[in-house]
């Protein structure tokens, strides 16, 4: 037996003699297409079934049904597989899981992409919580289910039934398992006209017979929130496709999907050169794609003349649409497009006419040339401008014909990343390497004028190095590049749709100035009386030792006093009390807590509402110097007491810039680095709390105390630049402070908002909240509200 498989069973209860056999036999199969890392993987999903005590069948099933799972979809998926499976655990029953498991390989067969298996994990999950007697009944009938409907439909599918019948638990039975009339009426109406994943192989086959060579596809779930979906895309030189296409008109699926992948393909093919569209106007991007597409499929048709054929049809059911139905403009592209792919077709305007005689001679010129498209996409745009008001370019983009993709690679195509041998070996991103060097390489080999912001190597100094004028500010104070981290995706909650959106925030840590450290020490000396005061709560929290309580009858020591009494009381013939034992206990503070800032731009306001006009507005402190002085009070009574803590920071600048600022970690004393980076904390940008709340969550999920806390300290609420809706980021900050108490992380918020009465209690619930309404006193409060959270 291997040897980390054995460390593993010993640490697992096999109730069966023959269930060590059969993991190790699964086990040798997943070493036939498992990495190291991903056999890490799945020997902590063995330990972590084992430790759900759901029974020998659930961790059996996952042993042997995981190597298939992999082998469709990707190794990386066992950590979603795992986390999916402990937060069904405290939802639903072991057989439910168990059954969940075993057809795992049947959904990552039909899904056929890991993202799209995340997904429903998700909605399983979802599901558990909404209805949880349907759970059973759905996963019983899932082939049925997957082979008619895409991820989109069936969450639809299944979300209209646990609405329908949240209180009826009999109804959920029959409609999740296609046992009713309007079950099978609902999947009728959400079924979809043909499955990528059905025709995945014939696509492959098509490709490779027209190109000679392979083009990777995967399905996207286009349609998961409206039925439409989008249109196909390329990306990282992969055919993104929509999970199904519907009948067009009397165009069966298969052949929608064939024109889509014939025209990507020869965006692949024939595209030599990225189109430069800075100084085009969103509207213009539409003409030059539209010629764009003229000259790829002309170069794709001369080589296979069917391809024609197939495109055209498309445009002849495309130009019989009511004009009423769709913007003049709109119609004119539809017509030039059919002009462009159709010698034979002569438009009425003999503008249009003449522009494509034009364009068709360029191409026959110059047909790799891909300015040409650039040229005359301009001049048509030109010449409509001209003659009456153009629409918005959300309305150009879409032209009803749905085999073209959205041009996104014609603007973001590199021709060094392309070569047809080496696509499977193109990473996301090359990593930094970092390289330790002496004083006098740095000196003689530095020249960073041309940085460009993605460096191949990162020299580093094992001390700052200072000019000569030694100005007290290091050159890499004064010209350093910012450290990144690695982006942190997280889920947001959308209170209309009652649905996470999926990897829609995107968390980056990053780091603030530092400033003078002894600021922090002023603030000690400034706030002595206070401190005073807090030295006496401090007292009261340290951790007592070895505690010895007396009176008990089982215990870990004789009470001699307690003894000699009760024998007295015997002596006496009087019944003597029992309790005569002594009870040793250890009392120690396993805690550990973020104390997470709020650093938006409000936290540059002065006390009072005082403009920088005003009189007196230097006397009056801002918000953020009090929330300094505040947490430096804290910290130092913190560490005073030993407990294990982290002080971070947030603001944001939309969706896709959450910053995150650790100013001290859990592994740091609160040093001299320590007080400099809180000196120079500073505020700026909005407030997206429930995504930092997910990121500090995630911090203490790294430590191992019993003990979590978040500690927030906030002057607003939620809101960010891209969001107008005042009740979504409140909701959304809601659902991370459950997901966290469902994680065990206890949150409690600070809020220095008077009128913070109309939002707070409904995120953060009763009792896990307190209003600071004068802000003077917070360096006081805080202290406080640490100690009785924490005593």
């Amino acid at each position: 037996m291997h040897a980390e498989l054995a460390e593993t069973l010993q640490c697992i209860d096999l109730d069966a003699s023959d269930c060590g056999e059969l993991i190790e036999a699964s086990y040798v199969d997943a070493q036939r297409i498992m990495s190291p890392q991903g056999l890490e993987n799945y020997l902590l999903g063995i330990k972590a079934m084992s430790s759900l005590g759901k029974g020998p069948d659930l961790l059996l099933t996952y042993v042997q049904e995981m190597p298939v799972v992999v082998k469709e979809v990707g190794e990386d998926m066992l950590p979603d597989v795992i986390e999916g499976v402990m937060k069904l655990s405290s939802l639903t029953s072991g057989p439910v899981i168990t059954l969940i498991l075993a057809n795992l390989p049947l959904a990552a067969t039909r899904l056929g992409d890991a993202q799209l298996l995340g997904a429903y994990l998700r909605l399983l999950h979802q599901l558990a919580a909404k209805a949880p007697r349907g759970l059973r009944p759905m996963i019983e009938v899932l082939e049925e289910l997957l082979s008619k409907l895409t991820l989109g439909g069936l969450r639809r599918w299944a979300l209209w039934g646990a609405q329908a019948y949240q209180r009826d638990y009999d109804g959920q039975g029959t409609y999740f398992g296609l046992a009713s009339e309007t079950s099978r009426s609902v999947l009728q109406r959400e079924r979809r006209g043909t499955l990528f994943i059905d025709n995945h192989r014939k696509l492959n086959f098509y490709l490779r017979a027209l190109w000679g060579r392979a083009f990777p596809m995967r399905p996207t779930a286009d349609d998961y929130e409206t039925r439409q979906g989008s249109k196909p895309f390329i990306e990282d030189n992969l055919l993104q496709l929509p999970d199904a296409f519907d009948r067009f008109h009397d165009i069966e699926g298969i052949d929608v999907y064939r024109a889509a992948v014939a025209h990507a393909a020869s965006h692949i093919v024939h595209t030599r050169q990225n189109l430069i569209g800075d100084d085009l106007s969103p509207t213009q991007v539409c003409f030059v794609g539209l010629f764009e597409d003229a000259r790829i499929e002309y170069l794709a048709y001369q080589r296979f003349p069917g391809l024609r054929r197939l495109w055209l049809r498309f445009f002849e059911h495309a130009l019989n649409i009511d004009a009423t139905q769709s913007h003049p403009v709109k119609l004119q592209m539809l017509r030039i497009a059919r002009a462009l792919l159709d010698p034979g077709y002569r438009d009425a305007d003999t503008w249009i006419c003449r522009i494509v005689d034009a364009f068709a001679g360029a191409l026959s010129r110059e047909p790799n040339n891909a300015g040409i498209a650039r040229k005359y996409g301009i001049k048509c745009h030109q010449l409509i401008q001209q003659a009456g008001r153009l629409p918005a370019a959300s309305v150009l983009q879409d032209l009803a014909v749905p085999y073209r993709d959205d041009n996104r690679y014609l603007w973001a195509f590199d021709a060094n990343a392309c070569s047809d041998s080496e696509y499977e070996r193109l990473s996301w991103r090359q990593p930094t390497l970092r390289k330790r060097v002496g004083l006098m390489e740095i000196v003689n080999e530095i020249d960073s004028e041309l940085e460009d912001g993605s460096p191949q190597e990162m020299w580093v100094l094992p001390t700052e190095l200072f000019p000569y004028e030694d100005l007290g500010v290091s050159y890499n104070q004064s010209e350093g590049v910012e450290p990144l981290s690695e982006p942190f995706h997280y889920d947001e909650w959308d209170y209309q749709v009652q649905l996470a959106r999926p990897q829609w925030t995107t968390v980056i840590e990053r780091r603030q100035g530092r400033a003078d450290p002894e600021m922090m020490d002023r603030i000690l000396e400034k706030h002595k009386p206070i401190a005073s005061r807090i030295r006496y709560l401090i007292d009261a929290l340290q951790p007592q030792g070895i505690v010895r309580k007396r009176g008990f009858e089982d215990g870990d020591e004789l009470d001699i006093d307690a003894a000699v009494r009760a024998m007295t009381d015997i002596r006496r013939s009087i019944m003597p009390d029992p309790r005569v034992n002594i009870r040793i206990s250890r009392h120690l503070r396993d805690l550990s807590m973020v104390l997470l800032m709020d650093l938006s731009a409000s936290t540059n306001d002065r006390i009072g509402g005082l403009k920088e006009q005003d009189e007196g507005y230097l006397d009056q402190p801002s918000v953020l110097e009090l929330t300094r002085e505040a947490i430096g009070l804290l910290a130092w009574a913190v560490d005073s007491v030993g407990d294990n803590y982290a002080v971070h920071g947030f603001a944001s600048d939309g969706r896709h810039d959450v910053r995150y600022y650790r100013f001290k970690d859990f592994d740091e004393s609160y040093d001299e680095t320590a007080k400099s980076r809180l000196a120079g904390m500073r505020g700026g940008m909005s407030t997206r709390m429930g995504a930092a709340l997910r990121h500090a969550g995630w911090h203490l999920s790294q430590q191992a105390s019993r003990k979590r806390l978040v500690l927030l300290v906030t002057d607003g609420e939620p809101a960010d630049i891209d969001e107008r809706d005042p009740q979504y980021l409140r909701q959304d900050a809601k659902h991370a402070v459950d997901e966290l108490a469902s994680a065990g992380v206890h949150t409690f918020c600070l809020t220095l908002d008077r009128h913070a009465d109309d939002y707070v209690e409904r995120i953060f619930g009763a009792n896990n909240y307190s209003i600071v309404d004068d802000i003077r006193a917070l360096p006081e409060r805080l202290p406080r509200v640490f100690s009785a959270l924490t005593g």
